[in-house]
């Protein structure tokens, strides 16, 4: 009663605020929707729980056990509540998120709220020891970043989360923690409501503050209730129920990182939910074909409650394969692609450390010239061990004649068709007139390498140019007026050095 009371009076206070998630390029939706419903999901729960636990019965007598983690704990996930909220309100650094998302997650631990060990039947108990406490960290933190990510359908996270509030409630009363079983179904109870305004079409969102507060309670209570009971199932089964939002957490981070090769906290539309759209699925039908996989998942998870140890592994490795099986039908693991993009990008990774090496070698090189010729010779080494195809630095004597001076790789003469072509610019204060570089180089390399090579030649050009003032000397060619340094070249990589007669050809424009 309490969330369909404030839903509506949200939704109407984020319109009048300007509190909207506007359509885009990675939005589903066409119309503005309000975007802090998660308001409604954390007033409805705390309105369910706290009375109840504030009851001076069997249930009450239970919290005076617990009472410090369920503050900290409910006290960490209402810190991320905010944090959530501040992002809708005005959108803060993913990392400030993280970070923040880190400090709530050291509050519940500090509680004794651990992952400290993990037993298989009796026979097999795993300790952790200091381990405890990142493993505790990074196992909250997933979970709630999987449930902002998955948030991305009408509907979607609101329900898979009511699904995993269920399950941990279900082991928490089988177990004996009456207390986290009754915080887990207020939290059914309040998403239950929200979900009348959720579906498809949405009438409100959750937003950060919501995904954020669910994410950490689910993440937080699962802990709580492992840690009382230190068995394998207490952190399988609800791992096993947020299998989507993980596997797909999993896959983005690492498309983002190594086959898009960009930041992990960059937004984008490669999810599951949207490779599901993208087959042409409707919103809803989307989203029925999640909860499906999730209830498919967390049915067969239950099955860890009657198995022994070789019955519980053969389960969890079920539940893998089938998510899997789902993520690479529907397209969204790119497994093969990702692969070999990191190949690709260890070899790109590696040129670019080779080129940075050279790079400062002919730095060096350039420091010490003492004479243009020098100076010269420092430029085609670079362009040697750029891989460029040719190098000419043309510069025009008066408006009828040019000289310029070329280096080429072979004896060749013709250039293939494939071919990149560069012309750079010299002389900043008029010193040198219409001096010019023009390279040239074979697309035998990605268009990336190629550009972050000449680059760094173009930085070579800037750092000793301006300082390196060729100027005319009369008849006699080019001279320097700065000290710089000469290194003999390779026999193979010497350059040709020659004056061009006057031509149109080799006059600058």
């Amino acid at each position: 009663m309490i969330v369909q009371f404030t839903t509506p009076v949200l939704a109407r206070l984020a319109r009048a605020w300007g509190l909207i998630d506007r359509p885009g390029a990675r939005k589903i939706h066409a119309s503005p929707v309000p975007r802090i419903g998660g308001v409604a999901i954390v007033l409805g729960a705390l309105a369910l729980c706290i009375p109840v636990l504030a009851m001076d019965d069997a249930l009450g007598q239970a919290l005076h056990g617990v009472r410090f983690q369920v503050i900290a704990l409910l006290g960490a996930a209402f810190f991320m509540f905010l944090v959530g909220l501040l992002d809708d309100v005005r959108s803060i650094p993913a990392r400030f998120k993280l970070l923040a998302l880190v400090a709530a997650s050291l509050v519940v631990c500090s509680t004794g709220a651990r992952i400290e060990s993990v037993t298989l039947e009796s026979a097999f108990t795993i300790d952790l020891g200091w381990l405890s406490w990142p493993l505790t960290v990074f196992w909250i933190a997933a979970i709630t970043v999987a449930m902002n990510f998955i948030d991305g359908l009408d509907g979607l996270a609101a329900g898979i989360a009511t699904i995993v509030c269920g399950v941990i409630a279900i082991f928490a009363f089988s177990s004996g923690q009456l207390v986290m079983g009754v915080l887990m179904l207020s939290l059914v109870g309040s998403l239950t409501g929200f979900l009348f305004f959720n579906w498809n079409p949405a009438k409100i969102f959750m937003g950060d503050c919501g995904s954020m507060f669910l994410g950490f309670m689910i993440g937080a209570g699962s802990v709580v209730c492992q840690a009382k009971t230190a068995t394998l199932v207490g952190i399988a089964l609800p791992a096993l129920a947020l299998g989507v939002p993980l596997f797909d957490t999993l896959f983005t981070l690492f498309r983002r990182r190594i086959l898009d090769r960009r930041s992990i906290f960059s937004a984008e539309r490669g999810h599951i939910h949207h490779r599901l759209l993208d087959l042409g699925l409707h919103q809803r039908y989307a989203v029925v074909v999640m909860y499906a996989v999730t209830l498919a998942a967390t049915g067969i998870g239950m099955l860890m409650f009657v198995t022994r140890a070789t019955g519980t592994v053969a389960v969890i490795a079920c539940v893998i394969l089938l998510i899997l099986l789902v993520f690479r039908v529907v397209g969204a693991s790119r497994i093969r692609e990702t692969i070999a993009a990191f190949h690709r990008n260890s070899v790109m990774a590696r040129q670019a450390k080779e080129d940075r090496e050279h790079f400062e070698d002919v730095q060096l090189q350039m420091q010490r010239a003492q004479s243009f010729e020098d100076w010269w010779q420092a430029l085609c080494a670079m362009a040697a061990r750029m891989q460029f195809d040719r190098l000419a630095l043309v510069c025009r004597d008066n408006a009828a004649s040019a000289t310029m001076y070329s280096w080429r790789r072979t004896e060749d003469e013709l250039l293939p068709e494939n071919v990149v072509s560069v012309i750079m610019p010299l002389g900043d204060d008029g010193a040198v007139g219409a001096s010019r570089i023009e390279l040239a180089v074979r697309a035998a390399e990605p268009l990336e390498t190629i550009g972050r090579r000449v680059t760094l030649f173009g930085r070579l050009i800037d750092e000793h140019n301006a300082g390196v003032k060729v100027q005319r000397a009369g008849q006699k060619g080019w001279s320097i007026t700065r000290q710089v340094w000469a290194r003999d070249l390779d026999p193979a990589s010497r350059p040709e050095i020659r004056r061009a007669s006057p031509s149109p050809k080799t006059r600058a424009s």
